[in-house]
């Protein structure tokens, strides 16, 4: 009895370990999928496809309805800004379903982002910012070659100033954009799917899938290299990618980026340089409750070989170190999170997107924080639902690391969900990740999490 004990203990010490340190998938609030990172004005802007939590309940597959935002300036602490798009912003498609792999690009000051309604061909939204609001500008399909195989659009500007857009499952096509990147110019052209171009499919022959390639196309140029990222079958996927000296190819195989992993039958890529490094996304299956249908997205930090070939990786736990430490002396979001375990990101009229711990200990962990000569006060727009002895502490480096202070959050009503709370914290200084630990006795939705503060 004591060895199985002891052996309990040690089980429990090495899961807190492992979350402690987990940074993949780096959204935990909701099901995400299908990652289109963009880099703008020193921030990451990703944006993803939303499965929703009951998709595959009444066994009919994908459930998805919008697309969200995330971003990022240090690679390990993602802010959420919530649905960004939906199908309900074009008025020409079908709103039962159907939302998947979005990507968006910049020019001139506008941000296109290119959505597919699978069944429903391919729209293009425009917005004035990253954040949106993003509006249809034509009214219509901008790509409506074929209702089903019309999906995953990527972007890409080539060095000269023409746009291209690539799509397409089970075949790979692809169309010239005009300077306005909502019009396309000349005809509709397919890729060879040859063995030379896409390797040889493993497994069941199959007429219309002789290749790898099955559908995700990723675009991405270094140095004088083109690179095409792809969703590569049988089933379950792996990611492959092909090469080219030119944007419309011909395109050399070049072999598995990623191999089948992570307990989702489907993956994506996405690709981006980043103050001085390459990240690659993807997506899995790896949250509770998570699987083919309700996917979360992830990221490695890539590596490339002398000869411009990627090195192969595999999902880890993704990005540890954070490329520059937090302020926590200005106002930060509570949906700014590295890690988290029961909580949801949700949405009012008056905080925006806020934090709703679901039940007692659930937390959040943001990472390296630099308080630097020390912090004395704290403040926190926080509420809880009609429940007694609510509070939320306040860690060092982990969990059940050192308290440097606990808030006490009074009841709220419906009408009155907010109240902003200040306390005095021990004095701390240097770099710390940081804990937000959620206490209650409530069944469900102990308490609301806006934004925070810490004062010098």
């Amino acid at each position: 009895m004591k060895h199985t004990y002891k052996l309990i203990v040690i089980l429990i010490t090495l899961l807190n370990c492992l979350i402690g340190s987990a940074q993949n998938p780096i959204v935990q609030t909701n099901y995400t999928a299908d990652p289109a990172p963009m880099v703008h004005n020193g921030t990451v802007y990703l944006y993803t496809s939303h499965d929703e939590d009951d998709a595959n309940a009444d066994g009919k597959g994908f459930k998805m309805f919008n697309w969200s935002l995330y971003t990022s300036t240090d690679m390990v602490n993602w802010t959420d800004h919530g649905i960004v798009a939906s199908l309900k912003d074009f008025s020409w498609a079908k709103q039962d379903n159907g939302a998947w792999a979005v990507q968006c690009i910049e020019r001139n000051g506008k941000f296109y982002l290119y959505c597919p309604i699978h069944g429903g061909n391919i729209g293009v939204l425009v917005s004035d910012s990253p954040y949106g609001p993003f509006k249809d500008p034509i009214g219509k399909k901008l790509i409506n070659h074929h209702p089903w195989n019309d999906i995953d659009p990527t972007p890409f500007i080539d060095k000269d100033g023409q746009a291209y857009l690539y799509w397409g499952n089970p075949g790979l096509y692809y169309v010239k954009l005009n300077k306005d990147m909502t019009s396309t110019s000349g005809e509709v052209k397919q890729m060879p799917n040859t063995f030379e171009s896409f390797g040889k499919r493993e497994g069941t022959k199959n007429d219309e899938r002789p290749t790898t390639y099955e559908e995700g196309p990723w675009l991405y140029k270094r140095n004088s290299l083109y690179y095409l990222f792809f969703a590569a079958g049988p089933i379950p996927e792996h990611i492959g990618y092909s090469t080219s000296k030119s944007i419309t190819g011909p395109w050399k195989y070049q072999g598995v980026v990623m191999p089948t992993q992570g307990n989702s039958f489907t993956n994506h890529p996405g690709i981006i340089d980043f103050k001085g490094k390459s990240y690659f996304f993807y997506h899995n299956g790896a949250l509770p409750g998570g699987g083919g249908f309700t996917r979360s997205v992830c990221v490695e930090e890539a590596q490339f070989n002398k000869d411009g070939s990627i090195v192969q990786m595999n999902m880890t736990e993704g990005i540890k170190k954070s490329l520059s430490p937090l302020n926590p002396y200005i106002k930060t979001e509570a949906e700014t999170i590295a890690w988290s375990q029961g909580v949801k990101s949700m949405n009012d009229n008056v905080a925006g997107i806020f934090i709703t711990a679901k039940y007692n200990d659930a937390f959040i962990k943001v990472k390296e924080l630099d308080f630097r000569k020390g912090a004395s006060k704290f403040t926190a727009r926080v509420g809880t639902t009609p429940s007694e002895n609510v509070s939320m502490e306040i860690r060092l480096d982990t969990k059940d690391g050192a308290l440097l202070g606990t808030v006490n959050v009074p009841m709220t009503t419906a009408n009155e969900k907010w109240t902003l709370q200040t306390i005095d914290v021990k004095k701390v200084s240097g770099i710390h990740d940081l804990y937000f630990v959620f206490k209650g006795k409530a069944d469900t939705d102990i308490l609301y999490f806006d934004y925070w503060k810490f004062l010098k």
